[in-house]
């Protein structure tokens, strides 16, 4: 599985060129076209309880697709629902918690299982519900703007928005919390954030869908307006 990421940072696609008789994993609805010759298998992927618990907790779909090359190899176009950045990451046994709708393909060997920082945070709005991505291999993630990476070192602690996190590594401690008070949730524009300590590596997005929404929903017409 070899990736080439095209049209970045806001629009980007990922081309990647499967070997003969290769497989790659992707989120339903992520493909983009294939080449003659891919075949497409739609499964549960993990079971009928770990696709569920991706659909209903995760939002992620219940089905994902198996792309299989041809004997001559093949390619595949994929890209995400929202427009922003794409990264290719190196998978070598540490798992990653991918944010709920970051994760967009993957080699067959990953294995991608749901994961969430409690009861509070999944009936929020704005609840950090995880993806643990594990296994050894590449990983393709996608971004609702550009991706800002850094790393923690031991010790050293990060207060991020729960709508800007697309991923990091399950080595750093996470507490979803409010932002203060209700007072201060309700009018400081911000809902939960997520306190991270390191060691390891975070990828944020500068761009959050939840604000985009909480932004656009006020300005368009209702049926009393018209």
């Amino acid at each position: 599985m070899q990736v080439e990421i095209l049209y970045r940072p806001a629009y980007a696609m990922g081309l990647i060129k499967l070997g003969p008789q290769e497989e790659m994993r992707a989120e339903g609805g992520a493909m983009v076209a294939m080449s003659p010759g891919v075949s497409i298998e739609t499964k549960a992927t993990g079971g009928i309880l770990k696709s569920l618990a991706r659909s209903v907790l995760a939002g992620e779909s219940f089905f994902q697709n198996t792309f299989r090359a041809p004997a001559e190899g093949g390619e595949v176009m994929v890209a995400p629902t929202l427009p922003g950045d794409m990264q290719l990451l190196q998978l070598q046994g540490e798992p990653l918690l991918v944010q709920s709708g970051s994760y967009l393909a993957s080699d067959v060997s990953i294995e991608v299982d749901t994961k969430w920082g409690g009861a509070k945070t999944f009936f929020a709005s704005e609840g950090l519900v995880l993806l643990r991505v594990a296994g050894t291999g590449s990983l393709l993630v996608s971004s609702y703007g550009a991706i800002h990476a850094k790393e923690l070192a031991a010790g050293e602690g990060l207060t991020v928005d729960t709508g800007h996190i697309v991923a990091f590594t399950e080595s750093i401690g996470f507490n979803v919390r409010r932002v203060g008070g209700v007072k201060s949730t309700l009018l400081s524009g911000e809902g939960l954030v997520v306190d991270l300590k390191g060691p390891g590596r975070v990828l944020l997005q500068t761009r959050s869908a939840d604000a985009f929404l909480s932004w656009l929903l006020p300005k368009i017409p209702s049926r009393r307006d018209n």
